[in-house]
């Protein structure tokens, strides 16, 4: 994977949850850290688009889908726990 990729997430969230805070600030932590200038996120929040959410299958807030770079990825949650969540990414073992 090139150094150089840009990563693409969009993490759903449901309104002004104490879930959804937290998980937009620990991805953007996480961005920050490991993605500085190679990430864009966009935020879906269900309560205002309900009807993409159940389009793109979204039943759990907070819901994180990796985009880009391949391949797609989904995880639940307020991605607190930052290693669990690298490796997920596919972050950890390339050493970003």
């Amino acid at each position: 994977m090139s150094r150089h990729g840009l990563f693409k997430f969009r993490l759903y969230i449901a309104g002004d949850a104490l879930n959804s805070a937290q998980a937009q600030a620990n991805l953007a932590a996480l961005c920050r850290t490991h993605l500085p200038d190679r990430h864009e996120i966009e935020v879906v929040d269900v309560f205002q688009e309900p009807k993409r959410a159940l389009a793109d299958g979204i039943f759990m807030t907070p819901t994180l889908v990796k985009l880009t770079p391949a391949p797609t990825k989904t995880i639940v949650g307020t991605l607190s726990q930052m290693q669990p969540v690298l490796r997920a990414l596919g972050l950890e073992a390339s050493g970003i």
